[in-house]
């Protein structure tokens, strides 16, 4: 247990012959307990300051430690919007390639139809030349013939009888 200043000016000594002077000896223990009184408050305001400053240390200990989960929450919390945005981005990838694979094979489709019908024009126009070119022919031939000068000549005959 601690000495208290109470028991510094409370102790007795015994008393011998020769023994110390009573009032030197009191002297000095009211001198030793000023000072150990005055050392005991200190003592006592340095264990304030230092529950006080222990409150303060805990208190940012425990900041820290917040600060501390909310960084690796923001962190986890960053990394999924990166990984989201990501998958985002595969996905709006994948669906433009979709887009352009359909309109290619829309675009290749349609091509192909025109060819088709472009071949069937030149078919067509073909067609349509040959048979122009052999009526043509035909007309040709039929004016080429000599039954078309009789029939001119009966023509001219015809014209002359009825005219006179």
């Amino acid at each position: 247990m601690p000495l208290t200043p109470l028991d510094i000016h409370n102790k007795e000594f015994k008393r011998t012959f020769r023994g110390y002077d009573e009032d030197e000896v009191n002297e000095f223990l009211d001198l030793v307990i000023k000072d150990y009184e005055l050392l005991m408050r200190e003592n006592k305001e340095l264990g304030n300051q230092i529950g006080g400053l222990q409150e303060r240390l805990d208190h940012f200990n425990h900041i820290e430690e917040s600060l501390s989960k909310t960084i690796i929450v923001a962190q986890e919390a960053a990394d999924e919007v990166k990984n989201n945005a990501k998958k985002e981005a595969e996905l709006i990838i994948r669906e433009a390639q979709k887009n352009a694979d359909r309109i290619i094979n829309e675009s290749l489709v349609k091509s192909g139809k025109v060819a088709l019908e472009i071949e069937e024009l030149k078919k067509q126009a073909s067609v349509y030349r040959t048979r122009f070119r052999t009526l043509l022919e035909a007309q040709l031939e039929l004016l080429n013939t000599e039954s078309w000068d009789a029939l001119e000549g009966k023509l001219t005959t015809d014209y002359s009888r009825s005219a006179g």
